[in-house]
């Protein structure tokens, strides 16, 4: 006669291994939602078995999430190196737009040609400061021959290229004004106060050139006397 606890077909043994593989599966699936997809259930059921087809299920989704991610961190990598060269290459054309040309010792020129937004005039006007300091010039010309419409906002901006530049105890001047341009300026009233203006490069450069001429014969000489 058995007792009240006994169970002669094994089914406490079952329930037992049942619960313990339940757990087995709980603990790899949180794994998984933590990012660990290298985790597969090893369980002593079949396939057959609904605990064995669930493991099977399982570890199928959790190899597919693996090769998803490689492809994905793959992809993820392919796109991090075309915006690395679209920047570099931004970066170049930025550079290739905004020449910054010693023409003469001590005289920077940069010939802008087409729009000067807000940003452009940013860049012109960092990379044109940073050309003062380097060669230690005492000139700057900016050349807007390649421009024939000049509205208010373009007008402001290269009068804040022309403060910026006085700032580091050089001058500033602007060449290649057009006609239509010097008309539009002052139908705007737009005073370009500090700003000398040329017609063209040549003569900026030419008063740039004098200017320096009659700078270094003034100089005293190193031994206090002058020429």
């Amino acid at each position: 006669m058995n007792d009240g606890g006994a169970d002669p077909t094994g089914g406490g043994n079952m329930r037992s291994d049942l619960m313990v593989s339940v757990g087995t599966i709980l603990k790899v699936l949180r794994a998984v939602g933590d990012g660990d997809l290298s985790q597969r259930l090893e369980l002593d059921f079949p396939e057959t078995h609904p605990v064995g087809a669930l493991a099977a299920t399982i570890n199928t989704m959790v190899g597919a999430l693996g090769e998803a991610q490689s492809v994905a961190s793959t992809y993820l990598q392919e796109v991090s190196t075309q915006i690395d060269t679209i920047e570099r290459q931004r970066e170049a054309i930025r550079n290739l737009s905004i020449p910054i040309i010693e023409v003469w010792a001590g005289v920077l020129c940069v010939p802008i040609v087409g729009i000067l937004d807000s940003v452009r005039a940013a860049d012109v006007t960092t990379s044109l400061l940073a050309g003062i300091v380097q060669k230690k010039a005492r000139f700057a010309i900016i050349d807007v021959t390649g421009i024939e419409v000049m509205d208010t906002q373009s007008a402001d901006h290269f009068l804040r290229m022309a403060r910026a530049v006085s700032l580091l105890g050089a001058q500033c001047a602007l060449s290649g004004v057009h006609p239509n341009i010097a008309r539009t300026i002052v139908h705007m009233g737009v005073e370009l106060q500090g700003l000398k203006c040329y017609r063209t490069m040549r003569e900026a450069l030419r008063f740039c050139v004098r200017h320096n001429d009659k700078t270094r014969a003034a100089s005293p000489k190193p031994n206090g006397k002058g020429k």
